[in-house]
């Protein structure tokens, strides 16, 4: 397994739509094992390819509590089958988007089918945190950032932020998308 460079907002990479994933094979595997490495790593409890780079509808996410066992989920080809009415707010982070939270509303219980790293349909029902997470990196899938859920104003604080930091070398550039 390998660590993977994160993509740092703004980055246009991080604003395109993913390509659906025509087959599960051992490349794939070996990214999204490489991609919760990295998501362990930085640490986070979520990533989605386009964040290292590759335009793939691909997920990581793994909201155990630190000294519990991990529950990783890997998921291809995530489709939102149902959400809840009732919605909830979570203070949310990204990696993309190191050291800026806002607090984002989404629905507070969801229904996903994804392919699992077999290739296999399964379907997740989750409410809380990983209902959350499992929402913040699917929009990352459409080229959506949680800042793109609050006002312009602190979105545009937030980025503004990060373009100095990128400019003081705080976040260099990775290398180009695959």
């Amino acid at each position: 397994m390998a660590l993977l460079p994160i993509i740092v907002a703004p980055d246009p990479r991080l604003k395109k739509r993913c390509e659906p994933v025509e087959q599960v094979d051992d490349a794939l595997r070996r990214l999204m094992d490489d991609m919760l490495e990295t998501m362990y790593d930085a640490p986070g409890i979520g990533l989605a390819a386009p964040q290292v780079g590759v335009l793939k509808r691909i997920i990581v996410v793994d909201v155990a509590a630190k000294e519990g066992p991990r529950q990783p989920h890997q998921m291809v080809n995530p489709e939102l089958v149902w959400a809840s009415e009732a919605e909830a707010s979570y203070e949310e982070g990204c990696l993309s988007l190191p050291e800026h939270y806002a607090e984002v509303e989404r629905p507070a219980s969801v229904k996903v089918r994804y392919l699992d790293r077999e290739g296999e349909t399964r379907e997740l029902e989750a409410d809380g945190l990983l209902a959350t997470c499992v929402q913040h990196e699917m929009d990352h899938l459409e080229g959506l950032l949680f800042v793109d859920h609050i006002s312009a104003l602190k979105r545009k604080m937030i980025l503004r932020k990060l373009i100095k930091a990128k400019k003081a070398g705080k976040h260099p550039e990775p290398a180009a998308a695959e």
